[in-house]
């Protein structure tokens, strides 16, 4: 094989599919990155059997062949030569020389027969999302995901297609975050469980233009990701995804509404008194025009007003501070909507048009609130 490409290109390619190359495995072969120029066009590839990505770089292929070289020693090679045109040649015992200017490098790949390609995936009825909308949304939900494998289901997100509507869901037990995206087309109904790994790696390497789109098809084992000149193939989480309907009662005894900056800020400078790992809870203290906001700690304490307007009763609840500023960081809203039961019922943040809901859970402060 020989083949010439700009080391941008080949640095840009090499990014991307690095993100499928598994971080502990027993199969030497999916340690590499794979290219593949057998046929009019340069492909790179890799795959750790549950995420898989290729996409394809711009050059000039002056012999045909496919080689995989290992990941790790091939990124760092491409990312350290000069900004000029790149050389890669083998030959038949799999020596590959890597040369750009004056700089080469000799190392052994591996035969490109042993490697796992992508899995083919027949492709129909494409749903069409553009890339920015996919960024934020993954953006918008992924941090209320499980990050241990207890529970697999929590590990990933739900994508709901109804018509012509996207609900993505995620919950870790504590807090569930929804929303819900409007489709240019109407689609057949869909569920799927989308590992949280495949959508972290997804939104590092989606560019995210308004204009740009993604095509994501489903089957029953995979979900397949394409825009510009990259595809992402993943295995899906199997299993019935979580009833949250039911957890959603549109019921309440207290409402807030409040600036969302203020809120966010008020929060976030009383989580200064909080060290790693502590569990200490803000306290809200809402009453007519006024939240008091309260938080002790082994470091000290802090309290603070903020205007709100309210509607309903008085009351005394206390939250996971880094859950409220996770969902507030992402909304974009000026002003948020809170409601709220009773202090040991969850609390909803949401919008009028039903495009977000996050429900936090309250915990138990007991003599915090003194």
């Amino acid at each position: 094989m020989k083949l010439i490409c700009s080391k941008s290109n080949l640095l840009r390619g090499v990014n991307i599919v690095s993100k499928a190359v598994p971080t502990r495995t027993t199969m030497a072969i999916l340690e590499c990155i794979l290219i593949d120029a057998s046929t009019n066009e340069i492909k790179l590839m890799a795959n750790d059997m549950e995420l898989g990505i290729e996409t394809r770089v711009e050059g000039e292929i002056a012999e045909r062949g496919v080689i995989a070289l290992d990941a790790k020693i091939f990124s760092e090679i491409v990312r350290k030569l000069p900004d000029s045109d790149v050389m890669i040649e083998t030959d038949a015992s799999f020596k590959t020389v890597i040369s750009c200017e004056k700089a080469k490098f000799n190392i052994i790949g591996k035969s490109g027969d042993d490697f796992s390609y992508l899995p083919y995936i027949e492709k129909n009825d494409a749903i069409v999302i553009s890339q920015f909308t996919l960024k934020e949304v993954i953006r918008q939900t992924i941090f209320s995901i499980a990050d241990n494998d207890n529970n697999k289901l929590m590990t990933g997100e739900l994508f709901e297609i109804n018509e012509n509507e996207l609900k993505v869901v995620s919950l870790d037990g504590h807090r569930i975050s929804i929303r819900n995206i409007e489709l240019k087309n109407n689609y057949e109904n869909k569920k799927v469980v989308v590992p949280g790994k495949t959508l972290q790696e997804i939104s590092k390497i989606v560019p995210g233009g308004v204009d740009d789109d993604v095509l994501i098809y489903l089957t029953d084992n995979h979900i397949v990701f394409e825009f510009d000149t990259t595809t992402v193939v993943s295995r899906l989480i199997e299993g019935e995804y979580f009833r949250i309907d039911q957890m959603l009662s549109s019921a309440y005894e207290t409402k807030v509404i409040v600036n969302k900056k203020e809120l966010l800020d008020c929060i976030d400078r009383a989580t200064l008194l909080v060290k790693e790992g502590d569990k200490k809870p803000i306290i809200m203290n809402i009453t007519d025009g006024s939240m008091e906001l309260k938080i002790n700690s082994f470091i000290g304490s802090m309290n603070e007003d903020i205007d709100i307007e309210k509607e309903g009763k008085d009351i005394l609840i206390g939250f996971n501070p880094k859950f409220f500023i996770d969902a507030l960081r992402v909304i974009d809203e000026e002003n948020v909507s809170l409601y709220m039961v009773n202090p040991k019922a969850p609390c909803f943040i949401k919008d009028d048009e039903g495009k977000f809901i996050y429900l936090i859970l309250p915990v138990n402060f007991n003599n915090a609130a003194n």
